[in-house]
């Protein structure tokens, strides 16, 4: 008696092909969020953007008002409070971040027109400064619910 091969053939590649479409899932693992947490103090240069700016809208909403203690950094959450220092005069300010930039190869923050005023830098346009975290406000306070 001969056995035929083909329908045990057709069988295991059945059986292979219909494992293959199976899907592998992984129990998922419960991670840590990652905090990144930007550098407490630091050196770098700083520029300002001016009076031409006024009324346009900054990335966290507000609009550019020159008058105000304010600046840009690339990545210090919006409402980040830096004491900044002018190194070749020891001026210093403290701003609160509400916008993002500097976008200038080289730069660090953007400050604005009454900042660069206090710093003492407006003639200069750019000058290198020490940047450091007003702690109190490091990152913008959030006030839990009372129930």
């Amino acid at each position: 008696m001969r056995i035929s091969l083909a329908p045990m053939a057709f069988a295991v590649a059945l059986s292979v092909g219909i494992s293959g479409c199976a899907e592998f899932r992984q129990s998922p693992v419960e991670k840590e969020p990652r905090i990144e947490k930007e550098p407490r103090s630091f050196i770098g240069t700083a520029s300002f953007y001016g009076n031409e700016f006024r009324g346009r809208m900054t990335a966290s909403g507000e609009r550019y008002d020159p008058t105000k203690l304010t600046a840009a950094h690339r990545s210090y959450p919006f409402g980040t409070r830096l004491h900044v220092t002018n190194l070749s005069n020891g001026k210093s300010v403290v701003v609160r971040i509400n916008d993002r930039g500097p976008y200038a190869p080289g730069r660090t923050i953007d400050v604005s027109a009454r900042a660069a005023r206090e710093l003492d830098m407006l003639s200069q346009g750019t000058t290198r400064v020490s940047i450091s975290v007003d702690e109190d406000w490091a990152i913008p306070r959030v006030t839990p619910d009372s129930n």
